[in-house]
Protein backbone atom coordinates (compact mmCIF):
# COMPACT_ATOMS: atom_id res chain seq x y z
CA UNK A 1 0.00 0.00 0.00
CA UNK A 2 1.25 3.24 -0.80
CA UNK A 3 0.71 6.30 0.96
CA UNK A 4 -1.10 8.86 -1.10
CA UNK A 5 0.32 12.48 -1.10
CA UNK A 6 -1.40 15.54 0.24
CA UNK A 7 -2.91 17.65 -2.51
CA UNK A 8 -2.01 21.11 -3.08
CA UNK A 9 -3.82 24.35 -2.80
CA UNK A 10 -2.64 27.60 -3.50
CA UNK A 11 -2.25 29.67 -1.03
CA UNK A 12 -5.46 32.06 -1.71
CA UNK A 13 -7.17 28.93 -2.05
CA UNK A 14 -5.98 27.52 1.00
CA UNK A 15 -6.94 30.70 3.00
CA UNK A 16 -10.69 30.74 1.44
CA UNK A 17 -11.04 27.04 2.94
CA UNK A 18 -10.20 28.09 6.15
CA UNK A 19 -12.09 30.85 6.14
CA UNK A 20 -15.37 28.37 5.09
CA UNK A 21 -13.76 26.17 7.82
CA UNK A 22 -14.35 29.09 10.61
CA UNK A 23 -17.90 29.69 9.97
CA UNK A 24 -18.74 26.51 11.86
CA UNK A 25 -19.46 24.35 9.26
CA UNK A 26 -18.73 20.44 8.99
CA UNK A 27 -16.57 19.12 5.92
CA UNK A 28 -19.86 17.82 4.91
CA UNK A 29 -21.76 21.31 5.59
CA UNK A 30 -18.95 22.53 3.49
CA UNK A 31 -18.68 20.23 0.48
CA UNK A 32 -22.53 20.53 0.04
CA UNK A 33 -22.38 24.19 0.18
CA UNK A 34 -19.46 24.54 -2.60
CA UNK A 35 -21.24 21.83 -4.71
CA UNK A 36 -24.51 23.63 -5.24
CA UNK A 37 -22.37 27.04 -4.48
CA UNK A 38 -25.09 28.04 -1.59
CA UNK A 39 -22.09 29.74 0.50
CA UNK A 40 -22.49 32.60 3.04
CA UNK A 41 -21.15 35.76 2.68
CA UNK A 42 -17.45 36.80 4.50
CA UNK A 43 -17.80 39.56 6.78
CA UNK A 44 -14.43 38.81 7.88
CA UNK A 45 -11.34 41.74 7.29
CA UNK A 46 -10.56 39.49 4.56
CA UNK A 47 -13.82 39.70 2.52
CA UNK A 48 -13.23 36.59 1.03
CA UNK A 49 -15.29 35.46 -2.21
CA UNK A 50 -16.13 31.44 -1.30
CA UNK A 51 -17.56 31.41 -4.99
CA UNK A 52 -14.06 30.61 -6.02
CA UNK A 53 -14.05 27.16 -4.81
CA UNK A 54 -17.16 26.66 -5.75
CA UNK A 55 -15.55 27.57 -9.20
CA UNK A 56 -12.20 25.63 -8.33
CA UNK A 57 -14.97 22.45 -7.30
CA UNK A 58 -16.18 22.79 -11.00
CA UNK A 59 -12.92 22.25 -12.46
CA UNK A 60 -11.31 19.31 -9.77
CA UNK A 61 -14.48 18.17 -7.17
CA UNK A 62 -11.97 15.53 -6.35
CA UNK A 63 -9.16 17.83 -5.36
CA UNK A 64 -11.52 19.83 -3.01
CA UNK A 65 -13.07 16.87 -1.57
CA UNK A 66 -9.85 15.56 -0.84
CA UNK A 67 -8.32 18.87 0.61
CA UNK A 68 -11.32 19.35 2.96
CA UNK A 69 -11.21 15.78 4.02
CA UNK A 70 -7.69 14.54 3.84
CA UNK A 71 -5.98 18.23 4.33
CA UNK A 72 -3.59 19.64 1.73
CA UNK A 73 -0.19 20.88 1.71
CA UNK A 74 0.08 24.93 -0.11
CA UNK A 75 2.15 24.98 -2.56
CA UNK A 76 4.09 28.13 -2.31
CA UNK A 77 3.88 30.26 0.73
CA UNK A 78 4.54 33.91 1.20
CA UNK A 79 5.61 35.53 5.28
CA UNK A 80 2.06 37.50 4.46
CA UNK A 81 0.29 34.18 3.38
CA UNK A 82 1.06 32.50 6.90
CA UNK A 83 0.60 35.55 9.06
CA UNK A 84 -3.16 35.36 7.41
CA UNK A 85 -3.48 31.59 7.38
CA UNK A 86 -2.46 31.53 11.38
CA UNK A 87 -4.84 34.26 11.96
CA UNK A 88 -7.61 32.68 9.69
CA UNK A 89 -7.13 29.12 10.49
CA UNK A 90 -6.10 28.99 14.23
CA UNK A 91 -7.55 32.32 14.82
CA UNK A 92 -4.61 33.43 16.22
CA UNK A 93 -2.65 36.84 16.25
CA UNK A 94 0.98 36.74 14.48
CA UNK A 95 3.78 39.15 14.45
CA UNK A 96 5.33 39.48 10.99
CA UNK A 97 8.91 40.89 9.89
CA UNK A 98 9.87 41.84 6.42
CA UNK A 99 13.21 42.76 7.35
CA UNK A 100 15.52 41.17 4.38
CA UNK A 101 17.35 38.10 6.12
CA UNK A 102 14.83 38.12 9.05
CA UNK A 103 11.95 38.12 7.89
CA UNK A 104 9.70 35.48 9.17
CA UNK A 105 6.29 35.45 11.43
CA UNK A 106 6.27 34.69 15.11
CA UNK A 107 2.99 33.21 16.82
CA UNK A 108 1.90 31.88 20.35
CA UNK A 109 0.83 28.21 19.16
CA UNK A 110 -0.19 25.12 21.62
CA UNK A 111 1.61 21.73 19.79
CA UNK A 112 -1.42 20.78 17.83
CA UNK A 113 -1.69 24.09 15.89
CA UNK A 114 2.12 23.98 15.55
CA UNK A 115 1.90 20.43 13.71
CA UNK A 116 -1.53 22.00 12.05
CA UNK A 117 0.53 24.65 10.13
CA UNK A 118 3.59 22.05 9.73
CA UNK A 119 1.67 19.94 7.71
CA UNK A 120 0.53 22.87 5.27
CA UNK A 121 3.43 25.02 5.27
CA UNK A 122 5.33 24.84 1.64
CA UNK A 123 8.51 23.15 1.28
CA UNK A 124 11.43 26.08 1.94
CA UNK A 125 9.89 27.05 5.46
CA UNK A 126 10.54 25.89 8.90
CA UNK A 127 8.94 26.11 12.63
CA UNK A 128 12.12 27.33 14.58
CA UNK A 129 10.78 27.06 18.62
CA UNK A 130 11.75 30.10 20.28
CA UNK A 131 10.39 29.72 23.64
CA UNK A 132 7.62 27.52 25.60
CA UNK A 133 4.62 27.73 23.01
CA UNK A 134 6.31 30.49 20.97
CA UNK A 135 7.75 29.58 17.83
CA UNK A 136 8.63 31.66 14.74
CA UNK A 137 8.52 30.74 10.80
CA UNK A 138 11.20 31.18 8.86
CA UNK A 139 12.57 30.34 5.39
CA UNK A 140 14.97 27.77 5.28
CA UNK A 141 17.57 29.70 3.73
CA UNK A 142 17.60 32.09 6.55
CA UNK A 143 17.27 29.22 9.25
CA UNK A 144 17.46 31.76 12.49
Amino acid sequence: MTVQEKVRLSQWDALLLEGLRATGLSNEEMLSKIKTGELPQDESDFHFDYQVLAQLAAQDSRLVERAILEGYQIKYNTVGGINSWIRVALGKPAEISREEGNSGVTASLQESERKQLESVLSYGWKIVDLSEGTCRIVPLSQEK
